[in-house]
């Protein structure tokens, strides 16, 4: 039987997808729904059909899933933030264990433990970072995020995973853009002037405040001074400037107002120095938990040598500093070395270098050097660790490797590599980073078996 487009079908919810939308079959066929929770039977209204797949809306619920709950956000069945508001935490959890697991067996085609998901102790007001979009219409500030795979902004204050400091920083914001009559970029034409607001929060209570805009200077930047300087904490007032054609948040250029050019942070008894263009962990106590798992896998006792290859502003390596007997660190960001360094100073760590270049290049500067670590650190972005990489990790030769990921996927695919040169897996923990969301981070003990 062939599905098509406005047909109404009878769907039982079985699973839930990495980008957070709900699975069911109709005939063999998958169809996605956005908004059901594994256990629900519904009425799913069909609204785009293919070979593959199709695409549903709830029209009803029959049979509600004992993990459903009522959403406690008025638009997070709109907003493309929060895939799980609408189910327990418990349910959550257990799909985000599923996912790390089942990538790894089904790309990795691995046995390897995965151990309980380490959950949050906080899954509302976590995000220690906002970054807004903005409509500016009849001088009134429309802030939020963007819908679910679209650039329709959905005002979004009170957001329960932004913390709740933000939203007077956004009424700030809001009185200068009115004052001082602000226009709005539109990506369309390439005019207007404001495009996101960037915000940041340490546990310290530091904030700071960026406009990120589309031309050389800020227009009535006295009044939107005199407006954040209402709000507890403000130690930084700066402007980003991205005049570029893209969706890329924030530029290059970063000019301060008023206040610090960076903001600080305390993680693990260290302190970190952020700037606007910092890679920092969102959320601050999980990334605590992250963090310490990752060192108990380092199982360092003093005596170690430790090569951080994606070491951006230094965070990981640094926390694990006093217990080995040196580190070096690679990252590819030139501002992020210079971050790195500084936080070293700050913490009075003398056993790190860092130095700025590619990972596989870094790596093979190292291994060129004759430093032969004991332990790597692995921490790549999304897309996972260029292959070429653990060729010369092959040479280096580590005891461990400690791999962090944010991607299950590119996980499982690097896994795998490195069991082909002979490095086994030997367990890999979930750390739920961002609650509510589909995301999951995972960190994996990977040994020589030397």
């Amino acid at each position: 039987m062939d599905i098509k487009k406005n047909d109404d079908i009878k769907l039982n919810i079985e699973a839930m997808t990495s980008e957070g939308s709900a699975v069911g079959h109709y005939d063999g066929i998958a169809v996605f729904v956005r908004g059901a929770v594994p256990g629900d039977i519904i009425v799913a209204h069909i609204i785009k059909t293919s070979k593959r797949y199709c695409i549903g809306i709830i029209k009803d619920i029959i049979t509600r899933s004992p993990s459903r709950i009522k959403s406690d956000c008025p638009v997070s069945d709109k907003c493309g933030g929060c895939s799980f508001r609408n189910m327990t935490y418990a349910e959550e959890l257990k799909y985000k264990h599923s996912r790390v697991k089942d990538a790894v067996e089904r790309i990795g085609h691995l046995d390897v433990p995965v151990k309980d998901v380490i959950g949050a102790d906080k899954i509302d007001g976590y995000r220690n970072k906002g970054q807004y979009p903005v409509s500016i219409s009849d001088g009134e500030l429309y802030a939020g995020f963007y819908a679910y795979k679209s650039h329709r902004i959905i005002p979004a204050s009170g957001c329960k995973l932004q913390n709740g400091a933000f939203d007077g920083c956004l009424s700030s914001f809001a009185s200068w853009v009115e004052k001082a009559k602000i226009s709005s970029y539109d990506e369309k034409t390439g005019k207007g002037l404001l495009r996101h607001i960037y915000l940041r929060r340490t546990s310290l209570g530091e904030i700071m405040a960026c406009a990120v805009i589309n031309a050389d200077t800020l227009p009535e930047k006295e009044i939107l001074i005199e407006e954040l300087l209402k709000n507890d904490g403000i130690k930084s007032i700066c402007v980003n400037i991205n005049k570029s054609n893209s969706n890329v948040i924030l530029g290059d250029k970063t000019i301060t107002l008023w206040g610090s050019d960076v903001i600080r942070d305390s993680l693990l008894g260290l302190t970190f120095e952020i700037s606007p263009n910092s890679f920092y962990q969102v959320n601050h106590d999980q990334c605590e938990k992250l963090y310490k798992k990752a060192a108990e896998y380092a199982a360092l006792t003093g005596n170690e040598t430790v090569v951080d290859l994606y070491c951006g502003a230094g965070t990981i390596g640094l926390t694990m500093a006093d217990r080995a007997k040196k580190l070096f660190g690679i990252e590819i960001i030139p501002q992020a070395i210079e971050n790195a360094k500084k936080n070293a100073q700050i913490n009075g760590i003398t056993n790190a270098e860092f130095f700025c270049g590619d990972a596989a290049q870094g790596a093979e500067m190292l291994e060129n050097r004759g430093i032969r670590p004991d332990v790597v650190i692995l921490d790549p972005p999304r897309k996972g660790c260029q292959r070429e990489l653990f060729d010369t990790i092959e040479k280096m030769a580590p005891k461990r490797i400690v791999y962090v990921s944010c991607d299950s996927s590119t996980l499982a695919r690097d896994l795998a590599i490195l069991d082909e040169k002979g490095y086994k897996t030997e367990e890999i923990t979930p750390v739920d980073m961002f609650p509510r969301t589909p995301h999951v981070e995972a960190v994996a003990l990977i040994s020589s078996g030397a």
